[in-house]
């Protein structure tokens, strides 16, 4: 079983910056897509960024602009930088890779990291 490890959150004030890492145990083949996904108190989880095995990349209104996700193959590693953080950024941040394996999706979390923006 594959495990995702994310890390690089913390306590920020607004207009900081962090970079959230999310490594994997071992390389996972038939990846679809990887991403980041947060989940406020009382909300549910929602989608930050993805990147696909392709390159290509989405992100949600809330953050384009202020976020970057990319991958270094070579490193199992996802990485999610994240500029002008603002208090509505709080939330644990979960790491995830989609692999399709002859049309049945299989989705992989790791545990998630908390960041925090306040003063």
């Amino acid at each position: 079983q594959v495990q995702l490890v994310e890390s690089g959150g913390g306590l920020v004030q607004p207009g900081g910056s962090l970079r959230l890492c999310c490594a994997a145990s071992a390389r996972l083949l038939n990846i679809y897509s990887m991403g980041w996904y947060r989940q406020a108190p009382g909300k549910q989880r929602e989608l930050v960024a993805t990147i696909t095995s392709g390159g290509s990349t989405n992100y949600a209104d809330s953050v384009k602009g202020r976020v970057t996700i990319s991958r270094d193959n070579a490193k199992n590693t996802l990485y999610l930088q994240m500029n002008s953080l603002q208090p509505e950024d709080t939330a644990v941040y979960y790491c995830n890779i989609l692999v399709i394996v002859t049309g049945i999706r299989y989705n992989y979390w790791g545990q998630g990291t908390q960041v925090t923006v306040s003063s």
